[in-house]
């Protein structure tokens, strides 16, 4: 096969990659707590029969954009916000703990703390479990957890449990496929993370929640230039065909 093919096949193929990480950045410029995801693009050498002329394409994603995003207030007893650094335990699917900016919270049939997304929020001991039936809960600037039982008195809270709140910077935390964060290998001290306890120096806002970084207009800007290079890159796989046809041609002439 032609290199020329090869290199316009790889180059669509990384082109349709970015597409669907601006796509999906643009999907969730609404989802609270949403860190916007980078896409960058290199050149690789394509080594083969003689020196390495040409180049391929490789899309990759870099890291996530860790800026915060805009603050909202609610009003809701079950949203919550986080400073920049600030984060929230959660169980990802196989049990083990990650990162959150998520702040919706909901309470489950059994009392169980759930994010919005379906994940159990962790406090000091473990999942948080609250003692229902509750008909008030608040969550104090330090992430203690306080209730007010059924048929308690209306100045009367019980702190039940404290929000696992860790602090950590742009460079210690990576996204997963889930869209949880967790420490990067690199930040781990022999395999142990010294910045996942709770911090005792991070502020919880009740009744407010942190919306998505996405830039909606910058997205849709990058997702038209990366439709453009794919294009471009068709067109040369047909170029890249019409002279192999002509190149048949001149072989068969001969």
């Amino acid at each position: 096969m032609d290199k020329m093919l090869y290199v316009a096949a790889s180059g669509a193929k990384q082109s349709l990659r970015g597409l669907e990480l601006k796509a999906n950045n643009l999907a969730n410029a609404n989802t609270t707590g949403f860190k916007a995801d980078f896409a960058q693009a290199r050149s690789m050498q394509a080594f083969g029969e003689g020196l390495p002329t040409r180049v391929f394409a490789m899309q990759e994603r870099p890291g996530s954009n860790m800026q915060a995003g805009g603050y909202i207030e609610t009003g809701r007893d079950l949203d919550i916000a986080m400073g920049d650094d600030a984060w929230l335990s959660v169980q990802d699917a196989t049990g083990n703990e990650a990162y959150t900016k998520t702040g919706t919270l909901n309470i489950t049939a059994d009392g169980a703390l759930m994010t919005s997304h379906g994940r159990q929020v962790i406090g000091e001991g473990g999942p948080i479990i609250l003692p229902l039936p509750i008909e008030k809960i608040e969550f104090s600037k330090d992430g203690s957890v306080q209730v007010r039982p059924q048929g308690a008195p209306a100045n009367f809270l019980e702190v039940v449990d404290r929000l696992k709140v860790i602090k950590a910077n742009n460079s210690q935390l990576e996204k997963g496929n889930d869209g949880l964060f967790r420490p990067k290998e690199q930040a781990l001290v022999n395999g142990e993370c010294d910045f996942c306890d709770i911090s005792p120096d991070v502020e919880i806002l009740a009744g407010t929640l942190e919306m998505s970084n996405v830039n909606p207009v910058h997205e849709m800007v990058d997702m038209i230039s990366n439709q453009r290079q794919f294009e471009l890159q068709v067109k040369l796989m047909k170029t890249a065909e019409e002279i192999d046809e002509r190149h048949n041609q001149l072989l068969r002439i001969v």
